[in-house]
């Protein structure tokens, strides 16, 4: 099998919920909100609710916000690429699996300037091969089609194999496993009731990592 080695973004690579906190902190203190606000909005999130032009709906409707829901959901997305970061060990994690041969590419959903933000401002830009982006590419996981340009973008095709990590079942760990990528599935505990079929469960990205070394 060829070292192939694709990785979604958000909560993968980078913790979007802990960015996702301090978003909701900071946005209830733009609005004068009650500090009630920034839980409402975090137990919103994870209500279901990942789409943002429906969350911002619910959101706008909630507190009686001026505001259109376009404009909210813009500015979120200006601000979320400041809020995330990378962890140094992950970054080296992954320079570790390219000097070690491994192509290395970030599959990701989401709009093209959030998702690409995030990948330039962390860093990551510069410590992977490729990306494919649903938002610049008009494809969204579990699409196979996402996963081939960005294997593509490595000098690879799937015919090739190679493995998909991540901690979305059904985006990444059934897309990649349906366009013949062997998976990681990193258990967040988020998942619950819940089965998986990915050839390997890791606690997160770095032993993910290691599993991938072994692999080889």
């Amino acid at each position: 099998m060829q070292r192939l080695a694709l990785f979604d973004l958000d909560n993968t690579l980078i913790n979007l919920d802990v960015a996702f906190q301090t978003w909701a902190g900071e946005f209830a203190d733009e609005h004068d909100l009650e500090r009630e606000a920034a839980d409402w909005l975090l137990a919103l999130d994870r209500a279901g609710y990942p789409h943002r032009e429906v969350f911002f709906s619910k959101v706008r409707d909630r507190f009686a916000l001026p505001e259109p829901v376009d404009e909210l959901w813009n500015r979120y997305r200006r601000r979320m690429p400041y809020l995330v970061h990378c962890r140094p060990e992950v970054m080296n994690g992954l320079s570790r699996l390219r000097a070690s041969g491994w192509k290395v590419a970030i599959v990701t959903n989401g709009t093209a300037d959030n998702q690409l933000g995030k990948i330039q401002r962390t860093g990551l830009a510069e410590v992977v091969d490729a990306y494919a982006l649903s938002g610049l590419e008009g494809i969204r996981k579990p699409d196979i089609r996402l996963f081939e340009v960005a294997a593509q973008r490595c000098g690879m095709t799937l015919e090739g194999g190679g493995w998909m990590v991540s901690d979305n079942l059904v985006a990444d760990i059934g897309g990649g496993q349906a366009a013949g990528l062997r998976t990681i599935w990193i258990d967040r505990s988020t998942w619950a009731g819940h089965d998986h079929s990915a050839d390997h469960v890791a606690t997160d990205v770095l032993q993910a990592m290691e599993i991938l070394h072994r692999e080889r």
